[in-house]
């Protein structure tokens, strides 16, 4: 397929940048890349491939010509700019919770649901996919081809969420306040209700009147959205963790069937997207410091739930910035051009 024109609304976020890095390792077909941002941030110069790329104020004209267009500047910002893009002509991809819900835009992970991007680009299609939570990502790649198997009846999980995962603000105060701790200097929390140096903070979004914070929800009903279970019994407890990148997550998935831990294994090292990671002898497991930098899900400590019937408990690990974000987006937008390029073409040809 011909080259594209790739515009990225959120450059110069975190996810934003991680975006660009992404679509140059996977050496993305790119004839132009579009760098788009907020006022403030126009003008600026970033790094692209052997050279740079100046950022351009977002408006609703900025997608003329554009043919994916991948977004990450926040939920209000794409709820506005999105439907320009995709009335411009092209096709969205949309990280944040924006239209994650919405019946008529679908919820993609590659390695889940990949024929769901055709919903999209079929006529009359919005022309809008979503991209998921990020701890959501992780989780049901794994769950996937053990749901194949034997049958998802319920989950729980816990999940210890870097602060990466609230932006380059996030990132900013767990270092300030390490080195202002270390120095006995005056502590300041501005992004999170209190201190995340050496601390964990079980709340991640706002309440969301049921005792759950809106991260804890996004969980149980994307989940169910993207594994195609509308009644699937889902349970979360998210804690933000003072570590900088990767999200880990303790699931206990019930099955129909009962699945051994060695069937399991032997399902997800044949996995798509995962990286087995299973020798409770030897000291091997997942950890954030594996999973960093990487776009694989890992996975391990795989074992037979005490308490539950035909249950297994795992740990999950990934890299919430490359795979929780920015790589599940890129391959969201590799997914269109490698196995529907002849719908996405002719839908992009005008």
């Amino acid at each position: 397929m011909r080259k594209l024109k790739v515009a990225i609304a959120g450059a110069t976020g975190a996810v934003g940048r991680e975006m660009m890095r992404v679509l140059e390792e996977r050496e993305f077909p790119i004839s132009e890349l579009v760098a788009l941002a907020s006022e403030r941030s126009a003008g600026q110069e970033l790094e692209w491939q052997d050279g740079s790329v100046r950022v351009a104020k977002l408006t609703d004209q900025s997608f003329k010509g554009v043919d994916i267009a991948l977004f990450s500047p926040g939920s209000k910002v794409s709820k506005e700019f999105a439907p320009h893009a995709a009335r411009a002509g092209a096709v969205v991809i949309d990280n944040s919770s924006a239209f994650r819900m919405d019946e008529d835009c679908p919820l993609v992970v590659p390695e889940v649901n990949p024929a769901d991007v055709l919903l999209a680009i079929k006529p009359g299609g919005r022309r809008i996919i979503a991209n998921p939570n990020c701890s959501t990502i992780q989780m049901v790649v794994a769950l996937k081809p053990l749901h194949d198997a034997a049958g998802l009846e319920k989950v729980i999980v816990a999940t210890y969420q870097a602060v990466s995962g609230a932006g380059q603000k996030g990132i900013d105060e767990l270092e300030e306040q390490s080195r202002a701790l270390f120095n006995l200097g005056e502590i300041k929390n501005e992004k999170f209700p209190h201190r995340i140096a050496f601390n964990l903070i079980p709340e991640i979004g706002a309440d969301s009147g049921n005792g759950y914070t809106e991260e804890e929800m996004k969980m149980v009903n994307e989940t169910r959205k993207i594994m195609g279970l509308p009644k699937l019994r889902v349970s979360a407890t998210c804690v933000r963790v003072p570590i900088f990148a990767c999200h880990s997550e303790s699931v206990t998935a019930s099955f129909t069937r009962a699945l051994t831990p060695d069937a399991a294994r032997e399902l997800l090292r044949k996995a798509p997207g995962v990286k087995l990671l299973d020798n409770l002898a030897e000291h091997i497991y997942p950890m954030p410091l594996l999973g960093a930098g990487d776009d694989a899900t890992f996975v391990g400590r795989i074992r037979t739930d005490l308490a539950e019937e035909r249950a297994l408990s795992m740990f999950v690990v990934s890299d919430n910035l490359r795979k929780g974000a920015a790589s599940n987006a890129v391959q969201i937008a590799e997914l269109l051009l490698a196995k529907h390029a002849a719908a996405l073409g002719a839908q992009l040809t005008n």
